[in-house]
């Protein structure tokens, strides 16, 4: 993931396209490059140029933007118009421990629900994720706990759950980015994942629901310690 390389989301070829499609692709597009860090935080996002960029009338860009901000990834000021929201991270702390309350409960649900081929392809994706850390590719391990966190989620079948978590981590993917590349981070967090991946995969639903309290807690304990000057 780039962290704010200003690259945005890609040109489109094509002329401005309006309505509720040209509103879905605009949205779609500027939340992928927000959370691929395209766009730094407090970055202005001026609505005549991304429109021209993504092939969308204003009017379908503004309604993007309007969603965003519901989100919590945009900003608007009055009279200076959208930007990327800056977290703080107190901020992150408070979203973190709401994460903690459903994370957990979908946790404890793929514990009680998950089949056997389903387990097993957690246990061959726990293997994947020790290799990551092995090869100290921070930014790879990075991209395979999101990957966790989602094929858990899944599994639980709690959809409404899961959509909160998704609008959450969109707030804490500048924060997540930074935790990965901390020294010494992935390999305190890879305990704190498997045991999360076991428990679920081996249907220990109050060991799953106890493992992701855990890992959060030291994430949020990793947030408040500040970056690392080692």
């Amino acid at each position: 993931m780039a962290a704010g390389t200003g690259r945005g989301p890609r040109t489109r070829e094509h002329g401005p396209r309006a309505g509720e499609a040209a509103r879905a692709h605009a949205l779609a597009a500027l939340r992928q490059a927000i959370l691929n860090g395209d766009f730094a935080p407090g970055q202005r996002l001026i609505e005549e140029e991304l429109a021209g960029t993504l092939g969308v009338t204003r009017q379908s860009l503004r309604a993007a933007l309007l969603d965003l901000t519901a989100e919590g990834l945009v900003e608007r000021i009055p009279n200076r118009g959208a930007r990327v929201r800056a977290v703080s991270t107190e901020e992150a702390v408070a979203i973190t421990e709401c994460r903690m309350a459903l994370e957990a409960l979908c946790a404890a649900k793929a514990a009680e629900r998950i089949t056997d081929e389903e387990a097993a392809q957690l246990r061959d994706f726990a293997e994947t994720i020790k290799r990551a850390v092995g090869e100290r590719n921070a930014l790879k391990y990075s991209e395979l706990n999101r990957e966790l966190h989602r094929r858990i989620g899944v599994i639980s079948g709690q959809h409404i759950a899961v959509g909160l978590i998704e609008r959450l981590h969109g707030q804490l993917v500048r924060h997540q980015f930074q935790l990965a590349l901390r020294p010494g981070r992935p390999e305190v967090s890879l305990g704190e994942h498997l045991a999360i991946l076991y428990a679920v995969a081996d249907r220990r639903p109050a060991d799953a629901d106890q493992a992701v309290r855990v890992h959060l807690a030291s994430v949020i304990s990793a947030l408040q310690a500040g970056p690392s000057t080692s």
